[in-house]
């Protein structure tokens, strides 16, 4: 019994997607089945080019296609960032597919360095991706990025972000003398943030933005969940108790303000030792069981390498996913787990392929 397009389709439709527990042809990730005596020519578009279980996809056409008859499959795996189908405010900034913003419910947890490391590594798996330094009381990223003292260039009236490592960046810092402390009220912070974020920038069409919020619970959060679809927020935290409890209150007023939770991050978890060994500084794990408790996604922990804090001060994040293997592993291992959520948060089956 020969093999055809329509038995090949059907026996894709018992794949289904690790992560959204669909079957691919009904998510649409099926965009092409072509039959040329027993072998199989398919192209399936993952929802993120840092799938991080496309593997197991690859895998499972492969089994699912030879179990009816095929004896070669020729399979392309493509990818496609999506961004919600619906919702309101989606007519701004609609050249962005995903807004994530990153968030600490308190200061010195290096949220900063993780919404870097976050840009970064989803650039390196062929997203395009801009970057946002919306702590708009103590910009780091000048200095994390190697642009400090470089302002932006200009087309009329709007600001071009720095295209720097890949990504493309808008920074208060750049925009403001140098060691000048930034005092804003209120209101004056809600118009700096928008004007930056909105206004006066111009932003290419990027897969995700990530924003780099202020740490706490005050206007900054509230004018980005205000002004933006936000795809979902990021909380970071380290493990010790107190900023466990802040990290719960930035949770709470996400959820109160209608941001989806895309999970936690656990920084500063341990000191790697040299002798291989490891110095719980501040008690590992305690972000993983907040996350339990609170019924959300645990992203993955961070480390306390040295060359994370050498790379950062340098201007150099993509020697984090270079030069240290354990650090690569970690931070990749945040992104991927990342972008499987957006693609969770996102997806709800388009059109379903026709076979003609």
């Amino acid at each position: 019994m020969s093999l055809t397009n329509e038995a090949a389709l059907a026996a894709l439709r018992t794949v289904k997607d690790p992560e959204l527990f669909k079957d691919i042809v009904t998510l649409n990730m099926v965009k092409e089945v072509r039959v040329e005596g027993t072998t199989v020519h398919v192209t399936v578009e993952l929802t993120t080019p840092a799938c991080p279980l496309k593997d197991v996809i690859e895998r499972d056409v492969t089994t699912a296609l030879k179990r009816v008859g095929a004896e070669d499959v020729k399979l392309t795996l493509t990818a496609n960032t999506r961004g919600a189908s619906s919702g309101p405010k989606k007519d701004v900034l609609p050249q962005v597919k995903n807004v994530i913003a990153v968030g600490a419910g308190k200061g010195g947890v290096g949220k900063s360095t993780i919404a870097l490391n976050l840009a970064i590594g989803l650039q390196r798996t062929g997203a395009q991706v801009g970057l946002m330094d919306g702590d708009i009381y103590g910009p780091s990223m000048p200095t994390m990025l190697g642009i400090k003292g470089i302002p932006p260039r200009v087309r009329g009236a709007k600001i071009l972000p720095h295209h720097v490592h890949g990504i493309h960046a808008v920074t208060i810092g750049s925009l403001v003398e140098q060691d000048k402390p930034l005092i804003w009220r209120g209101p004056m912070a809600h118009g700096a943030f928008k004007q930056l974020l909105l206004d006066n920038t111009e932003w290419p069409e990027l897969d995700y933005l990530i924003v780099d919020l202020p740490p706490g619970t005050g206007d900054v959060p509230l004018s980005l969940c205000q002004l933006l679809p936000i795809t979902g927020a990021v909380v970071v935290a380290t493990p010790q108790q107190v900023a466990l409890d802040d990290a719960i209150r930035a949770v709470r007023m996400f959820q109160q303000l209608g941001a989806p939770i895309l999970g936690i991050i656990e920084n500063m978890s341990y000191l790697p030792l040299p002798d291989g060994s490891k110095h719980d500084l501040f008690g590992r794990g305690g972000a993983e069981q907040v996350a339990h408790q609170l019924n959300l996604p645990f992203l993955g922990e961070l480390p306390m390498f040295i060359e994370l804090r050498v790379n950062s001060d340098a201007g150099n994040p993509h020697a984090n996913y270079e030069k240290t293997p354990q650090l690569r592993d970690a931070l990749n291992q945040i992104v991927t787990m990342l972008a499987g959520e957006v693609s969770k948060r996102n997806m709800e089956g388009g059109p379903e392929l026709t076979i003609t």
